[in-house]
């Protein structure tokens, strides 16, 4: 679909005179149908019995009531299950399923440590499946462990880059409003980019100067610095005069009334060198580590959630002298 295709269903919808497209779900089914086709002929029928029956899985949580899949982690499992079969037809010279065994997935989950988590999950999922369908006979994945810590590994910024990049949203006027945004909630109020894509102008309060971000239960109250970037935004939104509810608007969503991709949110720090996470990640460790660790139940998290940020070990300039 067109930008114009695009704007008149939103009209047509939001005013009831029509019904939404299947669009979403045909670009989501031509997406699993390419990881589909990517994997090796020998190996491919399996896979394709596997994201069928993500599908109907999904169908059944939907009715149920229970959390279903999301389209974002169906076509990452087969994007994980895709790579496998590459590996092991490339690198380890099998062709059929049932051959497959512990050092296979070994040496895969090797190829990628930092994934490995992620990849060893869909992995179980994946064999549980096929040992049910008689695919395999043994799940060569049910004894791997995930193994290394379970707290928070990445990468943080310090203290002179947090500086660099406050002044840089701040005081540089050639930055774009979106950048200035996203960095601004994310550095000083711990924001994610869904929950800065998702913020819409009824979500602000003019006279308190907050606004409600994501499933936060009680508005965040912006600095002068943060409300700044808001009303930037707010002025770059008008100067494309859309009807978006939405306060990042982007060339692409001006003509409708979704939020902005996550292709176009993962990119707007770009410029700056920084991933959103990497500022986001900041903000939460020195919030668990410095204060206490409930108090990030504010971001909308979950207290267990929260836990992952907390240091392992005690500040010894906290401790008494011997």
């Amino acid at each position: 679909m067109g930008s114009l295709a695009r704007a008149l269903e939103a009209f047509f919808t939001d005013r009831g005179l029509a019904m939404a497209t299947d669009q979403a779900e045909r670009l989501a089914a031509g997406r699993r149908r390419r990881r589909v086709l990517a994997v090796p002929d020998p190996l491919r029928p399996s896979v394709e019995a596997f994201a069928s029956f993500m599908i109907r899985s999904r169908e059944r949580s939907r009715h149920a009531g229970t959390l279903p899949r999301t389209d974002g982690t169906i076509e990452a499992a087969l994007a994980i299950v895709r790579d496998l079969a590459l590996f092991l037809a490339g690198e380890r010279g099998k062709q059929h399923w049932a051959l497959t065994d512990v050092h296979d997935l070994e040496a895969f989950l090797a190829t990628s440590p930092k994934a490995r988590k992620r990849r060893l999950v869909v992995l179980g999922q994946f064999f549980r499946f096929a040992r049910s369908q008689k695919i395999v006979l043994v799940d060569p994945a049910r004894g791997l462990t995930a193994r290394g810590p379970s707290g928070f590994t990445g990468a943080t910024l310090t203290l002179d880059q947090q500086r660099l990049l406050f002044r840089r949203w701040t005081t540089d006027p050639a930055v774009h409003p979106h950048e200035a945004l996203l960095g601004m909630l994310a550095l000083l109020h711990g924001a994610s980019s869904r929950e800065v894509k998702k913020l819409q102008a009824v979500d602000l309060d003019f006279r308190t100067c907050t606004a409600r971000l994501g499933d936060r239960p009680h508005p965040v109250p912006l600095d002068p610095p943060s409300w700044a970037a808001v009303e930037r935004c707010l002025a770059h939104r008008e100067d494309q005069k859309t009807d978006n509810p939405h306060v990042m608007v982007t060339r692409q969503t001006k003509s409708g009334r979704g939020p902005a991709s996550t292709a176009y949110v993962s990119h707007v720090l770009d410029a700056c060198g920084f991933p959103p996470r990497m500022i986001r990640c900041t903000r939460l460790l020195d919030l668990v580590n410095t204060m206490d660790p409930k108090l990030a139940a504010a971001f909308g998290m979950d207290p267990e959630a929260t836990m992952i940020y907390l240091a392992d070990h005690v500040d010894q300039g906290r401790l008494p002298d011997a």
